[in-house]
């Protein structure tokens, strides 16, 4: 039976079990046995449902750390990208923000997908999209192919992302038992951020940067085996708002293409401008589309709720500091510094053993202390990180440099398990597809506009790297994140 079946009302009888039947249908249940046995093994009573959720933390836990490397594992691979298939600065953008773009525009939709066909389904849809457009990406001949392909991954992103909180939202009906797996699961995702550019390196170095592309479809594969043993997901009303979407996809791009391509045509030239009024257009656009939704895709009173407008700030905030610093010191390492791959791959090894750390540490702080002082310092802690590497140079010592760096590691780590719960918690069960996509939507346009950001600052007029550009865009991410601290101090309840 297909990972995303519908439930029948004949597979609903037979997972039944202790009700009495009428005699008729005693035959069609003992024909049904061996598939509910295949389908979830002994798993007919309650001890079987610490199995199931188990199986379903591990199968999304998987997923969201593969689209999650994805992103910093890229990062260290851009040099030899650029070497292969002889792509620019504003190219090597392209390959990040394709992804982060897509997967952030697409999310908006994808919570109500995972809500409207079943979070299983749609996680199953997601992987196999992924791991066919991560083959598309291991055998691009040209850059634009690659930032075609990168786009489907990042669609497939999309809907990976808000369907596998949903099944753990789906998995975990003791409020403290999922704030823990949550906070399981955010680490997955944290120590891939930090662990992918030292993936990305040893892949780069020993094998080509194509191999970076090529490990996920393995990794595809045993997510779709595993939610063979998942128990269906109930759909739910949700509708699919394409105008909504539409309007978002049009003004995050066209927002991209103003930041990024500002930096190399001018910020004056013709198509910056156009691209801006589009994206200012767009945004207009989808704000009207929006009110006159009869269910949009992004509920005004979700966003008018501030436990929700808050956390989504901070998720953008969070994600601009952390994106943008892991893209600019991959350049910085490979190209200010001169390290090889897996060189610059390693330097990033001590981060991610205190990211990892600092998300195990997170919930249980959370739990004593409250949520919001944790989220709070969490900011704090990050935006020092962007004002700890402004003096950061060609010669800087290394050990300085990851010295430097610890903030880093622990600003993000701390705060988002925190953040996650929150939003969790404080929206209904048949809304928790539409607020993760929304959350991650702020967060990943949060992590594209950084790169696009760095991009343009960090080219300088030799085309090599730009110290005065690095500290510019460092201030104003430091700026951006001491604005939203100071909302999550006045806005945020304390628990």
């Amino acid at each position: 039976m297909p990972a995303g079946s519908a439930p029948t009302p004949s597979t609903a009888t037979a997972t039944a079990p202790g009700r009495g039947s009428p005699e008729p249908s005693a035959p069609r249940l003992r024909q049904r046995t061996p598939v509910r046995a295949r389908i979830s093994g002994p798993s007919a009573g309650p001890a079987a449902a610490p199995r199931r959720s188990g199986v379903a933390l591990v199968a999304s836990l998987l997923g969201f750390t593969v689209i999650t490397i994805d992103v910093s594992a890229v990062n260290i691979a851009l040099p030899a990208i650029r070497d292969s298939l002889d792509g620019g600065m504003s190219g090597l953008q392209w390959v990040v923000d394709a992804y982060t773009l897509m997967f952030a525009a697409l999310m908006l939709s994808a919570g109500a997908l995972a809500d409207r066909t079943g979070a299983r389904r749609a996680y199953a849809w997601g992987i196999a999209l992924f791991t066919l457009a991560s083959l598309a990406c291991a055998l691009a001949p040209g850059i634009g192919v690659l930032v075609a392909a990168r786009v489907a991954q990042g669609a497939a992103a999309a809907i990976v992302m808000p369907a596998s909180l949903a099944l753990i939202r789906q998995a975990y009906e003791d409020a403290r038992a999922r704030a823990r797996a949550i906070a399981l699961w955010t680490v997955g995702g944290s120590v891939a951020v930090a662990a992918g550019p030292v993936l990305g390196g040893l892949l780069t170095d020993s094998a080509g940067w194509r191999a970076v592309f090529l490990l996920n479809l393995p990794v595809g594969a045993v997510i779709l085996g595993l939610l063979v043993r998942v128990p269906r997901s109930p759909r739910r009303p949700a509708a699919l708002d394409l105008g909504g979407q539409l309007t978002a996809v049009l003004a995050l791009a066209g927002l991209a293409f103003a930041v990024i391509e500002g930096g190399h045509l001018g910020w004056t030239s013709g198509p910056v401008l156009g691209a801006a009024a589009l994206a200012l257009a767009a945004g207009f656009a989808f704000r009207v589309v929006e009110a006159r939704h009869p269910r949009p895709m992004v509920p005004p009173a979700m966003l008018g709720d501030r436990r929700v407008a808050v956390p989504l700030a901070v998720g953008f905030a969070v994600n601009a500091a952390f994106y943008g610093g892991i893209f600019l010191l991959g350049l910085y390492y490979q190209q200010l510094r001169g390290m090889s791959a897996i060189a610059a791959g390693l330097m990033f090894v001590p981060m991610s053993a205190v990211v990892t750390a600092t998300n195990l540490v997170s919930p249980r702080l959370a739990e004593r202390v409250g949520r919001r002082p944790v989220i709070v310092a969490g900011q704090l802690v990050f935006a020092g990180a962007m004002l700890a590497m402004l003096p950061l140079a060609a010669h800087t010592p290394v050990w300085l440099v990851l010295v430097l760096l610890l903030p880093l590691s622990i600003g993000g780590a701390l705060a988002v398990p925190a953040l996650t719960a929150l939003l969790m918690d404080v929206v209904p069960q048949d809304r928790a597809g539409t607020a993760s996509g929304l959350l991650n939507s702020f967060r990943q346009t949060g992590g594209a506009l950084a790169v696009a950001l760095f991009g343009g600052l960090l080219a300088g007029a030799d085309g090599g790297f730009s110290l005065s550009g690095m500290r510019i865009g460092l201030v104003a991410v430091a700026a951006l994140l001491l604005a939203t601290t100071a909302l999550s101090r006045l806005l945020l309840p304390r628990g």
